[in-house]
C-alpha cells in the first residue's frame, strides 16, 4: 500500500525518456522524474521515494523528503496568501496549503508558523495550525527514561509545552533546560514522569543517574588527556559544561560525585584532580 505524504519503498516497474515509472500497487505507475532518478537505476530496483500530489494533483514521485511528512509537525514559512488561504514551503515543488478554517489567526508572507501535515477529505496534502486537535490524550506506552523526539511548540508559564513523538502532548520544566530552546525546534529528550491523568512531563537530559555511568568514563578519559586535572568543578558555569560535555550541569555533578565516592577523583573549587 503506496501512503500519500510519506516515504515509501516502491519497485522500478518501467523505463521512459522522462523519468521511471515505479510500482504504485492501487495507483499504477507512479513517475519518478529523470532528474531525480539515482545514477545506474535499473528495472527491479528498490527506492525509497517520497510520494506527493503535483500542481495537476497527478500522484507523483521524489527521491528527498520535505522538512515535515503527513503526521509530523514542524515550523513553516509562509510563501504566499490568497483567497484559499495561505501556502507554506515545506522543501517540495509545490507549496503547501494551510487553509483558512486550519489557521488559529491571520498569517502574512515571510512569517513561520507551526502546523501538522495532514490529508484532508479528498487525499490532497494540507497543514493545520491547530495543533492539539491531533494529540492523543492517553500517553500510553510511554514510560520514564524513554528517549522521545520533541517539538517545541508554545512558551507556558513553566517553560514550553512540546510534542513528543509526533503523538503527545508535554511540558519541558524551565527548571530542565540548560541549553537554549527555541520554538518550532525538534530535539531529543527524555520522559521525566507520566502523572495519573495523562499528562507528562520531558526533560533534555536522563533522569536520575542512568547518564551517570557513560559520562564518568568520558571525564576520566578528559582527565588522562590533561595531566589529571580538570577546570570544570561542581561550581563551573552551565554553559561551560555543556561544551565540553554537551549535558546539563545537573548531570555533571552526579558524575563527578560518584567518582569522588569511588575514590577516583577529588573535587576542589577551582576543578577536579584524578587520584
Amino acid at each position: 500500500m503506496v501512503d500519500i505524504g510519506r516515504m515509501n519503498t516502491l519497485t522500478v516497474m518501467r523505463e521512459a525518456d522522462f523519468g521511471v515509472y515505479l510500482d504504485g500497487g492501487e495507483f499504477g505507475g507512479i513517475l519518478l522524474p529523470k532528474k531525480e532518478v539515482p545514477q545506474g537505476c535499473k528495472l527491479g530496483d528498490q527506492l525509497d521515494v517520497f510520494i506527493y500530489l503535483d500542481t495537476d494533483d497527478f500522484v507523483v514521485a521524489g527521491i528527498n523528503p520535505p522538512i515535515a511528512q503527513v503526521g509530523e509537525f514542524a515550523s513553516l514559512k509562509v510563501v504566499e496568501v490568497n483567497r484559499i488561504g495561505a501556502f507554506l514551503d515545506w522543501g517540495m515543488p509545490k507549496d503547501l496549503l494551510l487553509p483558512y478554517g486550519e489557521q488559529q489567526r491571520a498569517v502574512e508572507v515571510g512569517q513561520r508558523v507551526m502546523v501538522r501535515v495532514y490529508l484532508d477529505n479528498s487525499d490532497r496534502l494540507a497543514a493545520s495550525a491547530k495543533l492539539e486537535k491531533f494529540l492523543d490524550k492517553d500517553p500510553k506506552g510511554l514510560t520514564v527514561g524513554d528517549k522521545v523526539s520533541l517539538f517545541a511548540f508554545r512558551h507556558n508559564d513553566l517553560g514550553f509545552s512540546v510534542i513528543v513523538d509526533n503523538s503527545y502532548g508535554a511540558v519541558l520544566h524551565q527548571k530542565d533546560l540548560f541549553r537554549t530552546v527555541r520554538l518550532g525546534q525538534t530535539l531529543t529528550g527524555y520522559i521525566k514522569r507520566v502523572l495519573a491523568e495523562g499528562k507528562v512531563d520531558v526533560m533534555l537530559d536522563k533522569p536520575g543517574y542512568a547518564k551517570v555511568d557513560e559520562l564518568s568514563q568520558r571525564i576520566l578519559d578528559n582527565l588522562d588527556n590533561n595531566d589529571g586535572f580538570s577546570p570544570l568543578s561542581d561550581k563551573s558555569q552551565p554553559e561551560d559544561i555543556y561544551q565540553a560535555y554537551g549535558i546539563s550541569k545537573k548531570a555533571y555533578k552526579m558524575a563527578i560525585g560518584t567518582l569522588m565516592k569511588k575514590g577516583l577523583i577529588s573535587i576542589a573549587k577551582d576543578g577536579i584532580t584524578k587520584v
